[in-house]
């Protein structure tokens, strides 16, 4: 994937990879089915840099801005930071709404299951798990 092979040269160097995955779309439903993967990486930039950079490198890849949960050629978004807990106008870490998205936490429960939410306080396989049965009912 190209926005893999561009992270290194901005000075973030991917730890772990997820297998991409086809999913349905979140939001609005009369889309194109998406392709959705995690990854882990380490970086000495700041998160507010660190956004600076993927939005450079979603241009780079091709993406133009449509609607709200609309189609998109790329969207990469920080999930966690370490332990990190902020919220400005800009940036919200944790992504908000991780814990309510499968297509966020199944990809993200392959490469760091035992990583513990610094909001919720569970591990990213017991949010997928809670996830899971909430969807089913049980």
């Amino acid at each position: 994937m190209k926005a893999i092979r561009l992270l290194p040269g901005k000075g973030i160097f991917v730890t772990r990879r997820s297998t991409m995955r086809e999913t349905e779309p979140w939001g609005v439903q009369d889309q194109p089915r998406f392709i959705n993967m995690a990854i882990e990486g380490e970086t000495e930039l700041s998160p507010l840099r660190l956004l600076e950079v993927l939005k450079i490198t979603e241009d780079e890849v091709g993406r133009v801005e449509t609607r709200r949960w609309g189609p998109r050629a790329i969207d990469l978004d920080i999930l966690l930071y370490d332990d990190l807990v902020m919220n400005t106008p800009e940036l919200t870490i944790p992504h908000p709404l991780m814990h309510e998205r499968e297509f966020v936490l199944g990809p993200l429960d392959e490469i760091a299951p035992d990583k513990i939410h610094p909001v919720w306080k569970k591990t990213i396989r017991e949010l997928l798990l809670d996830l899971r049965r909430q969807q089913t009912g049980s």
